[in-house]
This record gives C-alpha cells, sequence and structure tokens, in this order.
C-alpha cells in the first residue's frame, strides 16, 4: 500500500487543527520527531497510545493517529490553564506559535486523566528537536502564505474585528456558519451540532436539535459576539475561534489569508458582491414577469442606460433602434407608439437576456442592476433594494431546486458563427471542433487552460478529431478523453516522452464507460492508420495519434 505524501498529511493536520482549535504545526512538529508506531495503513504515527477509553484500533491509522494528536494537545492546554497558565505563557502574539516553553511541555509527553475519554497518550520526546521541528513547519507555512513575521497587530484586529459583527450581520447562512463556528472553538466543541446545543442549552441528544429552524439561533449568536471582547484573554483556542470566524465570515480560502486580510482591514461589512446572485436571480426572472407596463419598462430602459454608460434616457432608447419622439409625441401616427413600444420591449428583453453572461462584477455594472431593480419594485432608497435583495438571497438559500425562490438555471451562451478556419485566435471553447462532430476545444485544450500556440498545432487537433470522430461513430460509444494537447512542460510533469504526439497536438488518451483499454484496442487496430496504444497500469485507458503511419504498443 502507498503511503500518504506530505501534501496530505498536511491536509490531514489542517483538519483536525481547525476541529481543535490548536496550531496546525505542532502536528506536523510531532510526526517528525516520532513517527512511530507503525500502523495499520502503511503510515507511521505522532507519537500516540491508547488510553482510557481510546482503544488501539482508534490510533492505528495515520487519520486516528492525527485525531487524537490533536485532542491531547488541546486537553494539556485545559490542564494547564486549570494549573494557572496565561495566554501569554502558551502562545507569543508576536511571533505567532506557541511559546517554546509550552512546545517543551508537550514534548514531556502526556497522559490524561481517568475523566478525559477524548485524549489518548502522547509519549514523550527530546524538546529541542519537536521545537525545530515545530519552528521549521512555521517557517515553511509563512514562506508560502506570505505572512510577515511578526504579527502583534493581530489580537487587537480580531477583537475589532468581532465586535463589529453584530452591526453587520445580515442572517445569511454563511454569516450563521461562521458565527457558529466560533462558538465551538471558543467553547472547544467538537462538533456543529455541540456548538447550536450550547447556544440552545440543550441537550446534543435533545430531538428538538432535529427540525431546528436555524435562523433562531440568530439573536444568541449575535449576543455571544458581544461578550467576546471582554473575555478574550489571549488564548490559543480564543485566537483561533476568532481567526475562524474571520475566514468564514469573509469567505476566505485558508486561515492564513484570514490572517493577512485583517493587517489593514478590520471591518465586518458584508461585501457588496453577496447580492450579486441574486440581482443576475432577479434579473434573469424578469421575462417571467414582464407585462409590457410603463413603470416595468421603464425600470429595464434606465438600468440599460447606466449599465452602458449613457447621459441620458434619449441617448439609451436611440441605441435601442427607438426614436425618443415616438414615444414623447402628443400626437403620434396611428400605431406607431404600439410599434415603437412593442419593438422597445424586444431590445430590453434582449438586454437582459445578455447580462447573466456579460456580467463582470464591476461597480457600474452592479450599480445598474441595483438601480433597476429598485425601480421595478419601486422603492425608495438604494439601501432598502440591497436589503430586498439579501431577502432574495436568504431565501434563495433554503429553497428546494423547484421553489420559485431557487436560483433560476441559467441559460447557455449562444456562440457566435463557426469560422471558416480555425485559428490560435477563433476558438470557441464549447464548439464542436468538426461541422456536427462529437469532440470541442474545451476538452482539446484541459478546459481552455491549455491553448494551442500556433496554426500547426490547431491543425493537428482538427486532424485528430477527424479521425477520432470516426472511431466514435464506429464504436458507438463517447469518448471521454483524459488527455489531448499537452504543452511541452505539461507533458513532462506527466511522464510523457518528449516526443510525444500529445506536444504536437494530435494525441488524444481517452475511455469508453464500460469497456476496457484492450477491448478499446483491438475494435479500433484493424483499421486505424495512426498510433494506437494501451497502458498496463491503466486497464480502461485507451491512446490514439494521427501519425503518419501505423504503430502499436502496449506500455
Amino acid at each position: 500500500m502507498t503511503g500518504l505524501n506530505a501534501d496530505q498529511r498536511n491536509y490531514f493536520y489542517l483538519g483536525e487543527s481547525e476541529r481543535a482549535g490548536i496550531h496546525k504545526s505542532v502536528l506536523a512538529a510531532l510526526y517528525t520527531v516520532h513517527r512511530h508506531p507503525l500502523l495499520s495503513d502503511g503510515e507511521v504515527g505522532l507519537g500516540i497510545a491508547p488510553a482510557n477509553r481510546i482503544t488501539p484500533d482508534q490510533v492505528n491509522t495515520f487519520p486516528g493517529q492525527v485525531q487524537f494528536a490533536a485532542n491531547t494537545v488541546r486537553s494539556l492546554t485545559d490542564k494547564l490553564t486549570a494549573q494557572g497558565w496565561k495566554g501569554e505563557d502558551l502562545w507569543s502574539p508576536e511571533q505567532g506559535r506557541y511559546t517554546d516553553r509550552f512546545i517543551q511541555t508537550i514534548a514531556k509527553g502526556f497522559n490524561p486523566s481517568a475523566g478525559d475519554p477524548a485524549s489518548a497518550q502522547l509519549e514523550a520526546v527530546e524538546g529541542q528537536m519537536l521545537l525545530q521541528a515545530y519552528l521549521t513547519d512555521i517557517f515553511a507555512d509563512f514562506r508560502a502564505d506570505q505572512l510577515p513575521q511578526n504579527l502583534a497587530f493581530l489580537d487587537k484586529a480580531l477583537i475589532k474585528f468581532g465586535e463589529r459583527i453584530p452591526q453587520y450581520f445580515v442572517n445569511l447562512a454563511y454569516q450563521r456558519d461562521a458565527l457558529l463556528e466560533a462558538v465551538r472553538l471558543w467553547r472547544k466543541l467538537d462538533t456543529r451540532t455541540a456548538a447550536i446545543a450550547s447556544i440552545l442549552q440543550l441537550s446534543e441528544t435533545d430531538p428538538s436539535l432535529i427540525s431546528l429552524d436555524e435562523s433562531a439561533l440568530d439573536r444568541s449568536l449575535v449576543q455571544f459576539m458581544m461578550q467576546i471582547s471582554p473575555f478574550y484573554a489571549g488564548y490559543p483556542h480564543q485566537r483561533e475561534a476568532l481567526l475562524r470566524l474571520t475566514q468564514l465570515w469573509r469567505r476566505l480560502d485558508s486561515r492564513a489569508e484570514a490572517i493577512a486580510s485583517l493587517g489593514d482591514n478590520t471591518s465586518a461589512e458584508t461585501n457588496i458582491k453577496i447580492i450579486d446572485s441574486a440581482l443576475i436571480a432577479f434579473i434573469q426572472r424578469i421575462p417571467q414577469y414582464f407585462q409590457g407596463k410603463g413603470d416595468q419598462r421603464n425600470a429595464i430602459t434606465e438600468g440599460f442606460r447606466l449599465w452602458r454608460g449613457f447621459d441620458s434616457r434619449s441617448t439609451a432608447l436611440k441605441e435601442l433602434g427607438i426614436d425618443p419622439q415616438v414615444l414623447s409625441s402628443s400626437n403620434p401616427k396611428p400605431g406607431s407608439l404600439a410599434n415603437a413600444a412593442a419593438q422597445l420591449d424586444r431590445e430590453l428583453l434582449n438586454f437582459l437576456k445578455r447580462v447573466p453572461t456579460q456580467y463582470r462584477e464591476t461597480e457600474p455594472q452592479r450599480e445598474a442592476l441595483i438601480r433597476l431593480v429598485q425601480l421595478w419594485r419601486g422603492l425608495e432608497t438604494r439601501d432598502k433594494c440591497i436589503q430586498s435583495l439579501l431577502d432574495d438571497l436568504r431565501r434563495m438559500e433554503s429553497a428546494r431546486r423547484d421553489s420559485p425562490d431557487a436560483s433560476p438555471r441559467p441559460e447557455p451562451l449562444s456562440l457566435p458563427p463557426r469560422p471558416s478556419r480555425w485559428t490560435p485566435d477563433n476558438l470557441q471553447m464549447h464548439a464542436a471542433i468538426i461541422p456536427n462532430g462529437s469532440f470541442t476545444w474545451a476538452e482539446a485544450t484541459h478546459g481552455g487552460t491549455r491553448l494551442p500556440p500556433n496554426l500547426a498545432t490547431v491543425d493537428a487537433i482538427v486532424r485528430i478529431a477527424k479521425l477520432a470522430q470516426q472511431g466514435r461513430d464506429r464504436i458507438n460509444r463517447p469518448f471521454r478523453v483524459t488527455s489531448w494537447y499537452r504543452p511541452p512542460d505539461i507533458n513532462r510533469e506527466a511522464g510523457g516522452a518528449s516526443l510525444s504526439r500529445h506536444i504536437a497536438g494530435d494525441a488524444i488518451d481517452f475511455y469508453c464507460d464500460g469497456l476496457s483499454g484492450d477491448q478499446l484496442y483491438r475494435a479500433l487496430d484493424p483499421w486505424w492508420t495512426g498510433g494506437l496504444g494501451r497502458y498496463v497500469e491503466y486497464p480502461e485507458l485507451c491512446h490514439i495519434d494521427a501519425r503518419g503511419y501505423r504503430a502499436r504498443w502496449t506500455r
């Protein structure tokens, strides 16, 4: 059995440190210095042995070792706190890490008390070795995340951020999730359910938790946040609770990003981008409710004017192909007003149809759509309009997929006309490479991430697409492409030969549902005029290429 690689182990450290509210690097350090016991999954452990209710099986895998190492570090922290250790005894705010003293204490090992059911025994290790391993992992993380070496600003920033949460809480699900996670870590709980139960002062097994509407937690969660500042004492779990809150509230990718984001901004204000999904959903629904009323037409026209940056309604109407005088005339020609209104409605609805694909989240575009919604709904102010969109967003979060409140299905992009010849400058990702063919440019270019650099590569892709289409039609099953064009650097990373046809663009690795690579190979072999291969290590895959001679291989 192949063991885990360093990145996979790191994911386990990150997951368990987030759960337990401890610093990830201490888990990496324990692995580095202990590397035992030998485990049933082929890995080595973090020096964790069974104790109390923890059975040998529970710590006989790498995930189990990491889980109970995290629990044990947390229990040791609790024990030291009960003995009078302060936040600064455990954690150095300036350095953003555990103190040397605490690491040395961890190195002495730990035997949990009989009343501690979640912790295991941690074996002792040489203290300086553990400290060095811990510092090495921290240095690697700081360098990779480009964090400052001095994090003295962080605690004050976290407190300011936490204090501002109640002001900006608008009852959205992701905000509630952030607050619940803060509660969980602050109170040293392991699960979301435990955090909810603690907020409601219920048992985790209370049946009322099963059908709970979580919006009922909001008031209690806000009250919890209002008590954070007076009780913050710099303990590591408190800091991790606020960091996790920041990460989830701002919807950031990592703890490191949360730290960096607080460097110059401690506001908890909700980013205006949060309403974008609701804005686009509203635009998509308008055709369903458009009745040709004057106020509806005026709302869309104003949105169009702002979207295009025109200085007047007349300019916007002209751009839409409408003579403004026809609409404002006191004595229009018979039928002209109705014709102009009908044409305007068609153009406005066409504009709305294009908005979801043309929206680039710029401030002018967003403000144009906000104004459109405001006028359509007859709201007095922009703030009331935004509040209405937040209400939409809340309903969208919990709506069933067939509910009117659910996000409308996005409409596919309309493809431009096919060019007479494909070039590197006119590729259309969703277009068939050959007319009426099955293979698209997205398949050939790995979703557009491996674009052909020149016309020769484009022509090679077209060449193999024509041949592959013949193969697909003969076998009568879709070819599931795993690799097509590969630039030289990516080909090297994939272990491809230096003369690989993938570099030229006229080679495809693929599989067919329900068929083996051997079956595909034998079906194609009699008539395929280029290269045909199969893989011993990957028995479902088949390789074809458009070289000018027959070649057959098994690797």
